[in-house]
């Protein structure tokens, strides 16, 4: 039976709501049954009867919505928040509260204080909190960790990550481009490139290592003249063992539309993952010839041969990804906390936003080296 689903957002006009609600029927194990889809309710209830909901299951706002499904017999039993950052917490809060799980759009919230005070609501509520870190399904990123634990590359060197984007190289917030407004607007958004990219290459580059690192330095800066916000970041890291990293996340860099890109060096030789190819991982043995691996190849172990969807030689990424997210959300909803155990959760929602806390406060010192925050 499928898990009866709610959204918070996702109206006209919006973005990431329509890639939930496809992803949440890429395996049938979500029904969408309720929704606030927005603060204007005519939006609201335009998007609800495109989505052929009931009218009386689409409401004006969170808290309605949070108390009147769980007082249902047939009430919600997940609810996709996929609203502007500010509303993350609050939402979340209300549904959490109410007895219903919850999956979230990444980042977690606005601040790290809002961080610690939402995971002591999941853990006071003994709900779920999942968050829609996508590239960390794809099944080759998910065959560079397991290439990586295995030790293949031997010890951690180097990790370069950047997420690099073009799309705010202009000021469209002052031209009413919805999208980037509200990502221009420090009380909405909370942080700016590094939370909205930047918080992507963190989670992607300590998921395939497998760890953190230790200290950071960072620069924040804001290229476009009179924006409030990040729109390019750049930090150094330093690991335990003393290898170091380096991330880049920009949406400012001319001629990259959605360069995710990863770089793992290891004693033993190294892998590459770039997002806009997402069906070829590379490998590089030291002293042997580099080889690249496809997506569903025989070489690939098992249970990352298993993620992908469609044959061999097709194209399969972002909305694949998103898919495998929500698949792997339904296994938790329905067996447990131990299920699906490579699925992001609080944890890494809090990691995401004690990064972002700590490369502010490097940023603040002129880039000094800052211990990294761990919740």
């Amino acid at each position: 039976m499928r898990l009866r689903l709610g959204m918070v957002g996702g109206g006209e006009g919006a973005f990431i709501g329509a890639v939930h609600r496809l992803a949440a029927r890429m395996d049938d194990e979500f029904i969408l049954v309720a929704g606030a889809f927005s603060s204007d309710w005519d939006n609201c209830r335009r998007t609800g009867a495109s989505l052929q909901l009931d009218a009386q299951r689409c409401y004006g706002d969170f808290q309605q919505m949070a108390q009147q499904e769980a007082a249902r017999e047939d009430g919600i039993q997940v609810v996709a928040i996929v609203t502007p950052n500010h509303l993350h917490a609050p939402a979340a809060t209300a549904f959490l509260t109410a007895g219903i799980d919850v999956i979230c759009d990444k980042p977690l919230c606005t601040s790290y204080q809002d961080a610690l005070q939402l995971a002591e609501t999941v853990r006071r509520s003994g709900r779920q909190l999942i968050l829609t870190h996508n590239y960390s399904a794809y099944p080759l990123i998910r065959e560079a960790r397991s290439r990586v634990l295995a030790g293949e590359l031997g010890e951690l060197r180097f990790v370069e990550v950047e997420y690099l984007q073009e799309w705010l190289a202009q000021p469209l917030e002052q031209s009413g481009n919805k999208q980037a407004g509200w990502r221009a607007e420090p009380e909405k958004a909370g942080a700016g490139c590094i939370g909205d990219v930047g918080t992507h290459a963190w989670q992607l580059a300590q998921f395939v290592c497998g760890q953190l690192p230790v200290t950071i330095s960072a620069e924040l800066s804001s290229i476009i003249p009179g924006r409030r916000l990040d729109d390019d970041v750049r930090v150094q890291m330093r690991y335990a063992n003393g290898a170091r990293g380096r991330l880049w996340a920009s949406q400012v860099a001319c001629g990259h539309e959605n360069g995710l890109r990863l770089r793992i060096y290891g004693s033993a030789g190294s892998l590459e993952f770039n997002q806009e190819n997402p069906n070829q991982l590379w490998m590089r043995p030291h002293s042997a010839p580099a080889y690249c691996l496809t997506r569903g190849a025989a070489s690939q172990y098992a249970e990352n041969r298993a993620l992908a969807r469609v044959p061999a030689g097709h194209p399969e990424g972002y909305l694949e990804g998103f898919g495998q997210i929500y698949r792997e959300a339904a296994q938790r909803l329905r067996h447990g906390p131990g299920a699906a155990p490579l699925l992001p959760g609080i944890e890494s929602g809090l990691q995401g936003m004690a990064f972002i806390e700590t490369a502010r406060r490097s940023h603040d010192a002129g880039g000094q080296w800052t211990t990294l925050i761990v919740p």
